[in-house]
């Protein structure tokens, strides 16, 4: 199973696995500094919100090793993990996790920036290995709700790729095999970057699991044809009541599977969940650049001149999502006072 990020101690380097370049090779991107790692968000090398979330908490030693030998450390300290947390604006997890280790140093309240960059190292390894124990839960609450046999769609890419290992929506299918269920999946391609059919159908095809990609725009024939059992994908925030942002296209499959009748999961992390958001109407919607949309490989798609629209995420409203997978368990609605039960522990 391919693993998203490692922290090298020694070099004081947070090394990325390349996402851009897969499936054509698998190597990783060192950074040393925040400005790289923000850099490194920008460009997808890092993406899925809980990958970012945990490169997050080691950009915050990044930045505590930058400002080691500054005597205004704290400050600089502050503004370098704020810049960190704006790299992109729709996950929630990527300033969930810098808010947190602000918090932790402000907790510990260290003496000097070499045990500013201790304590944060501390926590940024207890973070990348609670994301690994979270996505396993996930993956075993979500087994529960797919079927021996079943042919799974999914949107995007939700699996270890997106997080720091095994995934959220992968992570289910991942134990449901485990369990021993028969399970296929049918991995939309995921314009304009094709995450399903560069990452979800490496991810499967190196473990196995039985996966064809299919263009976005099967979708609803796919369905009619009653090939498709469940839906499960990931989020990249999640508003209090229930609504859930991810990966364009999202929104539109989950529509056909309310008509079709076909059950339709998000798989999440609680920190995924933002509760200071009432609705998905408050949830911003990052625009990225021209080219995703105009071009493919370097070879010009769209006339030039011609504008594009890429909104990288749309929301899919709580009304069409039939269950949400968590750590804390499995959240159904009303989403307002499940969520509130799950922050609150109260769930199985």
């Amino acid at each position: 199973m391919l693993k998203t990020l490692y922290f090298n101690e020694k070099t004081m380097q947070l090394l990325l696995i390349d996402q851009v370049r897969i499936p054509e090779t698998i190597t990783y991107v060192a950074c040393d500094t925040v400005e790289a790692l923000i850099t490194a968000i920008q460009g997808m090398v890092v993406r899925g919100a809980p990958a970012i979330g945990v490169a997050a908490c080691f950009g915050c030693v990044l930045a505590a090793n930058e400002v080691a030998d500054t005597p205004t450390w704290r400050e600089e300290l502050a503004q370098k993990i704020d810049q960190l947390a704006q790299a992109r604006p729709t996950a929630v997890n990527l300033s969930w996790a810098c808010t947190h280790m602000l918090n932790h140093l402000h907790r510990h309240a260290p003496a000097n920036p070499a045990q500013a960059k201790k304590l944060l190292l501390a926590e940024a390894l207890r973070m990348e290995a609670k994301d690994i124990t979270t996505n396993r839960a996930i993956g075993r609450f979500g087994a529960t709700l797919l079927a021996d046999g079943d042919c799974v769609l999914t949107h995007c890419n939700a699996g270890a790729l997106a997080t720091v290992a095994y995934g959220t929506a992968l992570g289910v299918i991942r134990h449901a095999v485990a369990d021993g269920k028969r399970i296929q999946v049918i991995a939309d391609e995921t314009r304009p970057l094709f995450q399903g059919a560069r990452l979800t159908a490496q991810e499967l095809l190196l473990d196995g699991i039985p996966v064809t990609v299919a263009c976005d725009n099967a979708c609803c024939l796919l369905m009619m044809q009653g090939r498709i059992n469940r839906v499960v994908v990931g989020a990249d925030r999640i508003a209090k009541n229930g609504d859930t942002a991810n990966k364009i296209g999202t929104a539109g499959v989950a529509v056909l599977a309310h008509h079709f009748g076909i059950p339709f999961y998000v798989a999440a992390p609680l920190s995924t969940i933002d509760p200071t958001i009432a609705t998905g109407k408050d949830i911003p919607i990052e625009e990225r650049g021209r080219d995703e949309v105009a071009c493919v490989n370097g070879k010009a798609l769209v006339p030039e001149g011609v504008p594009v629209i890429n909104y990288a995420f749309d929301v899919t409203p709580q009304a069409y999502i039939s269950a949400i997978i968590t750590e804390a368990g499995i959240l159904t609605p009303p989403y307002d006072e499940a969520i509130t039960k799950a922050f609150a522990g109260e769930l199985c």
